[in-house]
């Protein structure tokens, strides 16, 4: 099959084709774009396991993590132990622009990379707070809301964080790690930031895990921990419009919405800057009282687990299933 175009030895095809129903963008909308901002997004992407969301012609966008047969060798990859799906999975590390525009030709739109690097996978560079709301007209605002609560709990304990959109309806608040802080630290300090937070207004936010124990609240999620991933900088998102998610500086985020950022408008918003790493402050440790009170804190999933299943015990003796 002829290309449309080669870039970087690597062969472009189809290049007029939909990306799908709503994103109102063609395939070299996204090659484009992705192109146009390599520079900035592979320092978010390099040496770190990656998942991408595909949308292939015709079908609903997936996740894939584990690396396709037909990829080609000269794709950098690590081959880690997955704990959720018990196996190994041979992971791309999107290192350089021909790989991204590989994948970019894969009709790959995010690009979810882990928290640690593949050499160093129980040592995350960054403590991430991933803060959801509900799902209501103004839940972009109520989430820029609860941001603002995460960064007065980050200067109350001496630290500082990045913020950017989800390029859904959340926000990403990213705080740099000092070399060497485990993952196991850098969750508790997650769960007692989160929890301090949510303390400053409970009327706003909540670390509930359960959906049904929110009530109508931003969730602020602290679990984005260990092995786990969080959409990268810069990247596209497979929603109406094809925003992306993009850094704001503290200042301007209220007054910032989601859709202001697009790989249509992105490009041109951005010029010849990197936001994201000027906005990211120096690595930090993180402090002791802060992880010591987060030790204290269960771990989400598992009392959500344990919870779920003694709800599910009630609910059977009150013969309701």
């Amino acid at each position: 099959m002829s290309a449309d175009e080669v870039r970087d030895g690597v062969p472009l095809t189809h290049l007029d084709q939909a990306l799908f129903d709503g994103a109102d963008a063609v395939k070299r909308d996204l090659v484009d774009y992705l192109d146009a901002v390599a520079g900035r997004m592979l320092p978010a992407l390099r040496t770190r396991p990656l998942s991408v969301v595909r949308v292939l012609r015709g079908q609903d966008a997936f996740m894939q993590k584990n690396l396709p047969k037909y990829t080609p060798e000269w794709v950098p990859r690590a081959t880690l132990w997955a704990e959720s799906s018990h196996r190994k999975i041979s992971y791309a590390l999107c290192d350089d622009r021909r790989t991204l525009l590989w994948f970019a030709n894969q009709r790959a739109i995010e690009y979810h990379p882990a928290l640690a690097p593949a050499g160093e996978p129980h040592h995350p560079t960054h403590l991430v707070m991933d803060l959801d709301p509900p799902e209501q007209d103004d839940s972009f605002a109520l989430a820029v809301r609860a941001a603002h609560l995460v960064r007065q709990a980050l200067a109350d304990a001496g630290l500082a964080g990045a913020v950017k959109t989800s390029g859904a309806k959340g926000v990403h608040v990213f705080v740099p790690l000092a070399p060497g802080t485990t993952a196991d630290v850098a969750a508790a300090a997650g769960r007692a930031l989160g929890a301090r937070a949510e303390r400053l207004d409970p009327a706003l936010a909540t670390t509930a895990f359960i959906r049904e124990d929110r009530g109508g609240k931003v969730f602020l999620d602290s679990t984005r921990a260990g092995g786990a991933t969080v959409v990268s900088v810069y990247s596209p998102r497979v929603r109406p419009g094809l925003p992306v998610s993009f850094p704001v500086a503290w200042a301007d985020l209220d007054a910032v919405s989601p859709h202001d950022f697009t790989v249509r408008t992105a490009p041109g918003v951005l010029g010849d800057r990197d936001p994201w790493a000027e906005l990211m402050p120096q690595p930090q440790r993180l402090p002791d009282d802060l992880v010591e009170e987060g030790h204290t804190i269960p771990v989400a999933r598992v009392q959500a687990m344990h919870e779920g299943k003694r709800r599910a015990k009630a609910r059977r003796e009150a013969g309701q299933e």
